[in-house]
């Protein structure tokens, strides 16, 4: 220590020594521990190591504005779910009612866990990895799950994004090559094709041309090369977009988070306009609140309520540890919690706009084969002429008028109506077809479509939104393995994010095979949402309980420089804990109720067909989960019996500018004095005061208290306790 020191000089002096630690180090100039006598540890100083550490703390990359963050987390939470999941619940679980439950559920669940996540990853300023060691090491196990979780989504969803690029391929052109049945030639005979014949034009050209599907998942098929080089241009998209980390990816959310808006909101424009919107918006929007009551309602909308947030997945913390520390989260938390919840809205009244247009096309079209049929029973005298209202029309028939005669017919012909095989062509029937995921995008839109003036446009501007969104998504999902690995094992940024990208594309490659669709949904059914519930309540665990919500609840203070509401205190520590752990159990009753299977696309039937998974492939399904679940366990054992070091033991005061991190939880007062002065305590001139000693992790000693009123961009010292020693 230097020999004009306050220490130096208090040691030589004759007086008696009155102030405490913290008084003694608040007065000292930075000084490098590892080369100077307060390195006890005996480790050897690297000069290189040392100098990385600091250039890692001090220059971590920023994003360019508060704008591009906000961007960018909106950007990751708003995906493909939202335009393609919530309709569906929303239509399948109440209309507007289901509202209701998604709205609790986001106050109660999502907007509190959001905001935790935002706030650990602003104050830590690591991956999901280096959060959760600091927070919690025997829980350090969670960083490592979420990367786990975010490579096992990627792998499909990127699949998803190939799927859309090759759609977008396929819209420049006119008529668009799903709009209607290809012919074939069978020798001197032009006939549609028996498989698009029996199923419809959008479906055929999904199954058959696009997926090229096999009868079930023990059917490989071999590859299939379109959907193999379009899965490369989209990891290439995904590559390109992170190979410089924020700096990259930032500047590619300007244009990925905001196009989607301008798409959904010239279709919804559009859909206003057409013909048979506002059936679909009111059927969306009737509350059936008899819904309200179904337990099933509630476990469906915390679910999508979790995903849509990307709660746990490890994005939301990595795309926070790049901001300054006095940055306002909780606004951030509240911005992009309602933003992806209006979206969700925005979106399923474009989809719905759609629909009922769509509905109406198809009502039309029913009324118009069956009109046909009646005028045949009329012409062969199986129907009596008689049995027709003198107002109807047949040239002009309308839905009224069809359905007023279809009741006469019904009511006339009781007993042999059956064999007549007339529909009632009833617009709710149509509107009621629930379709979602895939079965949305890429058959009930594209067919809707079809429909429009100018339909590639819309069909070009339809793909690109979901690439956009996909892409967004895709980001925040790799940010999740990326950052927590490059700030845990130091790689070279650019090195990882390439070969990560490459042996995703390896892997992905079971997923563009004949059976790969069969895949893709089995790893969204099962390898995220169990693993990913477990992950969240022992996040919530390990801030609220085992580090303490009173000192996260303090540290928020000083960061944000106001006191967080008290609604989060009782959010984090009882209700959202209370309310995962229900979820949790809900989907687990999910499992082992329904058994696991999946809809196969039956080529001669040209029909779906619901198969049960053969062994291996629940094999596979059993792995993926406990895979997933594995380093939770596997940690906390290792660090638990000290297998592994979990750095708790480790005496080390690091000194930085504008604060100390200081890790003395195993030092009794006589070694707090030792450590100081750098003697035994025999020699030390005289005893510490008992009032001022170190009173421990779970108390307010006086470091703590006199630290710079700014916080860490104060003046003073501000300790930074480690809460290893906690457990």
């Amino acid at each position: 220590m230097p020999k004009n020191s306050k220490v130096t000089q208090r040691e030589h002096s004759s007086e008696h020594v009155t102030e405490s630690v913290a008084d003694l180090l608040a007065h000292e100039e930075p000084v490098d521990y590892k080369r100077s006598v307060l390195n006890v540890t005996g480790e050897t100083w690297d000069k290189q190591k040392d100098g990385d550490e600091e250039l890692d703390a001090e220059n971590r990359p920023a994003w360019n504005s508060k704008l591009q963050y906000i961007l960018a987390q909106i950007g990751y939470s708003v995906g493909l779910g939202n335009v393609w999941r919530f309709p569906y619940l929303c239509q399948k679980n109440g209309g507007g009612a289901y509202l209701v439950p998604y709205l609790v559920l986001l106050i109660i669940i999502g907007l509190p866990l959001f905001f935790l996540e935002l706030a650990v990853g602003q104050r830590i300023r690591r991956g999901s990895i280096g959060v959760w060691n600091y927070i919690c090491p025997r829980l350090g196990g969670i960083g490592y799950a979420s990367c786990l979780v975010c490579f096992f989504v990627g792998l499909y969803y990127n699949v998803i994004i190939g799927w859309s690029i090759f759609y977008f391929f396929k819209s420049f052109q006119y008529p668009l090559p799903w709009s209607e049945c290809p012919v074939v030639t069978n020798g001197s005979v032009a006939v549609v094709e028996t498989e698009c014949e029996r199923s419809s034009a959008t479906t055929y050209f999904w199954y058959r041309e696009t997926l090229d599907i096999s009868n079930s998942i023990s059917e490989s098929g071999g590859l299939n090369w379109k959907m193999t080089l379009c899965l490369l241009v989209a990891w290439s998209l995904v590559g390109l977009a992170m190979i410089k980390g924020i700096q990259s990816s930032g500047k590619v959310m300007y244009f990925s988070s905001l196009f989607p808006y301008v798409v959904l909101v010239c279709f919804l424009v559009r859909g206003l306009l057409l013909r048979g919107a506002v059936d679909g918006i009111m059927h969306m929007f009737t509350p059936k609140l008899d819904k309200m009551l179904d337990p099933q309602v509630w476990r469906e909308a915390a679910t999508q309520v979790f995903f849509a947030l990307g709660l746990g997945f490890g994005g939301v913390i990595a795309f926070s540890s790049y901001n300054k520390q006095d940055n306002n989260c909780h606004f951030d938390a509240t911005l992009v919690s309602f933003i992806n919840f209006f979206t969700s809205v925005l979106a399923t009244l474009v989809v719905f706009a759609v629909l009922g247009f769509k509905a109406n096309i198809m009502n039309e079209k029913c009324v118009v084969e069956n009109a046909e049929k009646i005028l045949g029973y009329l012409n062969t005298n199986v129907l009596s002429h008689d049995l027709i209202p003198p107002h109807v029309n047949f040239s002009h028939l309308t839905a009224k008028d069809y359905n007023e005669m279809y009741r006469v017919i019904m009511t006339v012909k009781e007993g042999h109506f059956k064999e007549l095989g007339l529909d009632a062509c009833l617009l709710e029937d149509e509107l009621n077809k629930s379709v979602q995921g895939t079965g949305l995008a890429f058959i009930a839109f594209t067919e809707a479509m079809t429909h429009f003036p100018a339909s590639p446009f819309w069909s070009v501007m339809f793909f690109l939104m979901l690439i956009n969104l996909g892409l967004g998504s895709m980001i925040g999902t790799m940010s999740g393995i990326t950052t927590p690995i490059i700030d845990t094992f130091k790689v070279r940024k650019e090195i990882f994010t390439v070969g990560c990208c490459i042996f995703a594309f390896l892997v992905g490659l079971i997923f563009v095979q004949r059976s790969g669709n069969y895949f893709v949904t089995m790893f969204d059914d099962y390898s995220a949402t169990l693993p990913l519930t477990v992950v969240v309540i022992l996040e919530n665990i390990a801030v609220a309980w085992i580090y303490g919500t009173k000192k996260f609840m303090q540290e928020l203070t000083e960061m944000l420089g106001f006191r967080p509401y008290q609604f989060y205190y009782y959010t984090w520590k009882y209700v959202s804990p209370i309310c995962m752990a229900v979820l949790m159990t809900a989907s687990i009753i999910q499992l082992g109720v329904s058994p696991p299977g999946y809809s196969a696309w039956i080529r001669e039937e040209a029909a779906e067909k619901f198969l049960f998974y053969p062994t291996w492939a629940m094999a596979i399904l059993i792995s993926l989960i406990i895979l997933a679940s594995l380093p939770l366990p596997l940690v906390f054992i290792l660090r638990q019996f000290h297998l592994v070091s979990d750095g708790s033991n480790a005496l080390s005061v690091t000194y930085k500018k504008g604060r100390m991190m200081k890790d003395i939880s195993n030092l009794e007062d006589n070694d707090e004095t030792r450590f100081i002065l750098s003697k035994v305590p025999s020699e030390t001139p005289s005893p510490m005061p008992t009032h001022r000693s170190y009173l421990g992790p779970g108390s307010n000693s006086p470091m703590e208290m006199s630290s710079a009123p700014n916080g860490r961009y104060g003046s003073g010292y501000l300790l930074a306790s480690t809460p290893e020693s906690e457990l």
